[in-house]
């Protein structure tokens, strides 16, 4: 894989789980269905594993190819993005009711 691959791959799934988010809480706000708030829940718990999973992916690949080490941190980076937005929006959700 080459460097901007692997960026864009990071980018992708921070973009995937970042839209998800967002459709759970503001589907919740705007609809007070709580289907929404089920995915929200469903999501955190399966999205962490999810990142995680690909965290410690890019972490291997990093370590087993060093020159891909930088790309692969940014791509972990970007991943990372997603921890306080979910924090916040857990505690959005959890002070509504």
């Amino acid at each position: 894989m080459k460097d901007y691959e692997i960026i864009n791959f990071g980018k992708y799934l921070f973009g995937l789980f970042f839209i998800l988010g967002n459709i759970c809480l503001f589907g919740y706000l705007i609809t007070k269905n709580s289907a929404f708030a089920v995915g929200g829940y469903m999501l955190l718990i399966f999205g962490t594993l999810i990142n995680l999973l690909f965290v410690i992916g890019f972490l291997i690949y990093g370590i087993v190819y060093q020159s891909k080490l930088d790309a692969c941190l940014k791509a972990i980076g970007l991943l990372m993005i997603n921890i306080p937005i979910a924090i916040l929006y857990a505690f959005i959700g959890l002070n509504l009711n």
